[in-house]
């Protein structure tokens, strides 16, 4: 089985990650997916042999519009988002978030989440007709090697080491290994 496969699989076996991807994709925006911890997480507690899900600070909803880049359009789809659940949305249009990270504008949510922090942060999913993909520009085998690896297109090591100190993944997956 692939990793993508596995990743999949124990998707459509989380009640509560099928529901925010079905209330995501109510949304029905284009190039879109529920990013970052949202996968990660799911994996390394997987991969942890955790019996409960770590829970969530927030659900990264992604998407890319280049035609609509205000930021209150987000924040109108935060406010939807949630009002149809109680999970604690997070929407960020990335056709606008190279201004905020001073980089050429991105292609894409993919080409955005290349520039990410970490590698294995770099990841999402999707619903689209009932089938679930994998959006991960680096793949998933870094999050598979229980590493966290500094992104070398975003060569920041402070800020690396500032977001893994913060939110306390090492102690939350004591098996990670840092690559920095």
């Amino acid at each position: 089985m692939t990793h993508d496969d596995q990743v999949k699989k124990w998707i459509e076996a989380d009640k509560e990650r099928m529901a925010a991807l079905r209330i995501a994709a109510s949304l029905k925006l284009d190039d879109w997916c529920l990013s970052a911890g949202f996968v990660r997480n799911l994996i390394w507690d997987k991969l942890h042999d955790k019996a409960v899900s770590t829970p969530l600070n927030d659900i990264d909803l992604i998407y890319f519009n280049p035609d609509v880049t205000d930021e209150s359009v987000d924040l109108s789809y935060e406010s939807r988002l949630k009002s149809l659940s109680h999970h604690p949305w997070s929407v960020k249009n990335q056709a606008r978030m190279h201004q905020r990270n001073h980089d050429l504008p991105y292609l894409s949510c993919s080409d955005a989440m290349s520039y990410w922090v970490e590698i294995e942060t770099s990841v999402g999913v999707t619903l689209i007709d009932n089938e679930i993909t994998i959006v991960a520009p680096f793949g998933l085998t870094a999050n598979f090697n229980k590493t966290i690896t500094l992104n070398s297109k975003r060569p920041k090591p402070q800020a690396f080491t500032e977001r893994v100190t913060s939110k306390k993944w090492c102690d939350l997956w004591p098996q990670l290994t840092l690559i920095s």
